[in-house]
Formats: C-alpha cells, sequence, structure tokens
C-alpha cells in the first residue's frame, strides 16, 4: 500500500495528536493549572482527532475481516467521535471529573494504544518503520 493523501492527513493528524496530547493533560494537574493552555491544547487536540477519525473511513487495508471495506480497526471512527461529542456535552453540564475520564480514555485507547497496533509489521507505517531499521 502506498502512501495516499488520505493516509498522509490521517498520519498527520493522529502524530499530532499524540504529540499535543500530553500538554492538553498536563495543563490541568497539579498545583498550578493552565487553563487558557488546556483549552488551547484540547481544542487542537480535539481538532486532530475528528480529522484522524473522519480520514480514517478514506483508508481501506487488506490485512484481516473486511466488511464493506472496513476493517475491526475503523470502529474506533464511532467511538473516537462519540467520546469527543460526549467529552463536550458533560464539560456543559459540569461534569468536570466524566470529561477528564473521557478525555484520558480517548488519548490512551485511540492514540496510544492504536498507535502500538500501527507499529505492526503488516500494518503500512510498521512495515516502513521495521524495514527501514532492518529489521523485518
Amino acid at each position: 500500500m502506498q502512501l495516499t493523501p488520505a493516509i498522509a492527513i490521517h498520519l498527520a493528524a493522529a502524530v499530532a495528536a499524540t504529540a499535543i496530547g500530553p500538554l492538553a493533560l498536563w495543563a490541568r494537574k497539579g498545583r498550578q493549572q493552565r487553563p487558557r493552555l488546556h483549552r488551547a491544547a484540547g481544542y487542537a487536540w480535539v481538532t486532530l482527532m475528528a480529522t484522524t477519525a473522519v480520514s480514517a473511513l478514506f483508508i481501506s487495508g487488506s490485512v484481516g475481516p473486511r466488511l464493506a471495506g472496513f476493517g475491526v480497526i475503523h470502529l474506533l471512527v464511532p467511538v473516537t467521535l462519540f467520546g469527543l461529542v460526549g467529552s463536550f456535552i458533560y464539560l456543559a453540564r459540569g461534569n468536570i471529573s466524566a470529561h477528564r475520564k473521557t478525555m484520558q480514555g480517548l488519548y490512551f485507547g485511540a492514540c496510544v494504544t492504536a498507535g502500538v497496533f500501527t507499529l505492526l509489521p503488516e500494518r503500512v507505517l510498521g512495515h516502513a518503520l521495521w524495514s527501514a531499521l532492518g529489521v523485518i
């Protein structure tokens, strides 16, 4: 599989979201909270995650079972989008604890866990990485 525009957009947004996520989470921790930084990084992260989720709809791989061109990993698309919307609903209702848990869960589930699976040798990015390192 070659690097199509959809894959390039998806990859760039996912990597940026993975990098910005800790900043948004950290800005509201501890004694010295930084609400402006948290809000700016949070909105950037949400935008990147929405871009990542929507761009995934235009990517079709050949590994694993498929249904109408979508694989199991595409289940993260509605989970991510509903999680983002739900998190803002929690925030609007003043349920900060649920907002925090939802955003942390999305970061670790959609960025970290999905990122680890992306590095499997049969995936595009994983294959490129491991072959460049001479492992496969």
